[in-house]
């Protein structure tokens, strides 16, 4: 059964970000906050959110059948467009907001959700950079990854390659045991300092830019970890030639009907945090609602 509302809706309510955290995200390419859902938020949208991962699961085989990118974390996106409640969530004011804000631009439009479920015993993520994937002609982009419990270490976070997004576009690859070892190399040689995150409470939240190179832990716990992700970039941004077969693929499943050059606003890609017809803020929780 779903948790009872919480009193009050934080999501919707402005986050406080001073000058020194924006700076830090922008040198770094990634930072931790703390509470940017409430615990009581968080509890209170986490069943929709399991739901929505079920449904949209594809992969079903033991982890000793797959290979290193599907032993890393089970992963099913787009959510929102599946569960209502998982969109109130998804298109809360505050989340938008705090991307803009570290982005440096006014508004900005969800990408696509998804939900990382690393279970027991998974494995490793390799070190990537996630704008791989992203046929976008803008460096403009941020995903924020919150867990929907208290995690550990052992769990499985990431870690960062600080400053590593202003390398930009390092051509690399997909997922996998090649981006691993390209990535590590280039990580050595530049000399970047890696950054471990610390144990989260449900709620807080990671975020980094799309060209931050990252990786993730095992799973050494007998508990799933689940993690939301929810990727933003900034209005305006167009869909450019893609330059790969990941590319193609975003292009048609995210960007649904954007022909090349256009700016990226199909009807699954809305404002978030803006004040806008499309991004009208959460309604207040009721317990039906979240069912």
């Amino acid at each position: 059964m779903d948790q009872p509302p919480p009193t009050t809706l934080t999501i919707t309510e402005p986050y406080d970000l001073d000058p020194t955290t924006v700076a830090r995200f922008r040198r770094d390419g990634h930072i931790v906050l703390p509470a940017v859902a409430s615990r009581a938020e968080v509890d209170a949208y986490r069943p929709a959110i399991q739901r929505g991962a079920a449904t949209l699961r594809h992969e079903h085989r033991p982890l000793d059948e797959r290979d290193t990118y599907g032993r890393a974390f089970l992963q099913s996106c787009n959510l929102w467009r599946v569960d209502p409640a998982v969109e109130r969530f998804v298109r809360a004011p505050r989340f938008g907001r705090i991307a803009a804000a570290f982005l440096g631009v006014e508004r900005v439009r969800l990408y696509h959700d998804q939900a990382l479920f690393k279970e027991p015993g998974g494995g490793h993520t390799p070190w990537h950079q996630d704008q791989f994937y992203w046929p976008l002609d803008t460096e403009q982009t941020v995903t924020m990854w919150m867990p929907l419990h208290d995690v550990t270490t052992a769990m499985g976070l990431m870690s960062f390659a600080d400053g590593s997004h202003r390398l930009g576009d390092l051509r690399g690859r997909e997922i996998s045991d090649r981006s691993d070892a390209e990535f590590g190399a280039i990580v050595a040689a530049q000399g970047l300092h890696v950054s471990e995150t610390p144990a989260l409470a449900a709620g807080d939240a990671s975020l980094h830019a799309g060209w931050t190179l990252h990786c993730a832990g095992a799973n050494a716990t007998a508990e799933v970890r689940e993690a939301f992700t929810i990727i933003f970039f900034a209005d305006g941004a167009r869909l450019r030639e893609p330059r790969n077969g990941f590319e193609r693929f975003d292009a048609g499943v995210w960007l649904p009907g954007v022909a090349v050059g256009e700016i990226a606003a199909s009807p699954i890609n809305p404002l978030v945090g803006a004040t806008a017809v499309n991004d009208a803020p959460p309604p207040v929780l009721s317990e039906d609602s979240l069912r």
